[in-house]
């Protein structure tokens, strides 16, 4: 047995895209930051406590190791960080789906590491304003880092931090983030919308839609088709969809209508009978 990590004198980050810049931002002020990212390699910052363009050795050898890489390469990442990394590390990941991360996680990683899935909810677009109030779910997978990071997130950076496992995510996010971006993406494709004569439902919708129009498309497959619970979610809608253009497409449907429509006429116009016959 292990015991985790009691204190973290360094973070170091796989993956240095729009969401680990963003992390990179809000930790720098905290811990000293090593970023290995082949793709997008940082420059060094002396800004906070520091951040070093680093390698994976490096990084592996952190108290604290951030997978920020795409759900589909979180595989990858492991295979390069685990000759490096120390018993009592914290791994974690911060992609959409837990599911599938915290099983690769807990098959290839070391047992002597500490494991835990998280997801902010929240992304560039969200957070521009600051990240204080927004949302965290963590899903302890093993170890027991999980009550620690929990405070830190709550105290020291101010966010909601809602406890969770990676099955009961996965079921809520395949509603929540997974019609979300669905619908997002096919407002998107209908533009140009309008933009002068709007409603104040239709500009939050419009909002909703442009807060995640720029998330990159492996985000949106991540959530979409790594979530087994998105599917599901996704043919309900589809189907539900498809019932509501039938109802409004049905001729048979539109028939009552046209017969109330008559009736009322009709009903009128015995009405003003007697009337008419009083009359004369």
């Amino acid at each position: 047995m292990h015991s985790s990590r009691k204190t973290v004198s360094s973070i170091g980050i796989m993956g240095f895209g729009a969401f680990g810049r963003l992390m990179a931002r809000h930790l720098q002020p905290h811990f000293p930051l090593f970023v290995c990212d082949p793709e997008r390699p940082p420059d060094a910052d002396r800004a906070g406590k520091g951040l070093v363009p680093s390698n994976v050795k490096t990084v592996g050898a952190c108290d604290v190791v951030i997978l920020a890489v795409p759900v589909d390469r979180i595989q990858t990442a492991i295979a390069a960080l685990r000759p490096h990394l120390r018993a009592g590390t914290l791994v974690l990941d911060v992609g959409s789906v837990k599911i599938g991360p915290a099983r690769a996680m807990q098959a290839d990683l070391p047992e002597d590491v500490d494991i835990l899935g998280t997801h902010p909810l929240f992304g560039p677009q969200s957070a521009r304003h600051g990240i204080k109030g927004l949302k965290i779910a963590l899903c302890p997978v093993r170890g027991h880092s999980g009550p620690r990071v929990a405070a830190f997130l709550r105290k020291v950076l101010g966010l909601r931090v809602i406890m969770t496992t990676p099955d009961a995510h996965d079921r809520e996010t395949a509603m929540v983030q997974g019609l979300t971006h669905l619908i997002a993406k096919i407002l998107v494709r209908m533009e140009p919308l309008p933009h002068r004569m709007t409603t104040a439902s239709f500009d939050l919708l419009m909002q909703a839609t442009d807060m995640v129009r720029h998330d990159a498309p492996n985000v949106f497959m991540a959530i979409e088709r790594a979530n087994p619970h998105a599917r599901a979610v996704r043919d309900r809608f589809f189907a539900l969809a498809e019932e509501m253009r039938q109802l409004l497409e049905d001729d048979h449907l539109a028939r009552p209508a046209q017969t109330l429509s008559r009736r009322s006429a009709a009903e009128a116009s015995v009405q003003a009978w007697p009337v008419i016959g009083h009359g004369k």
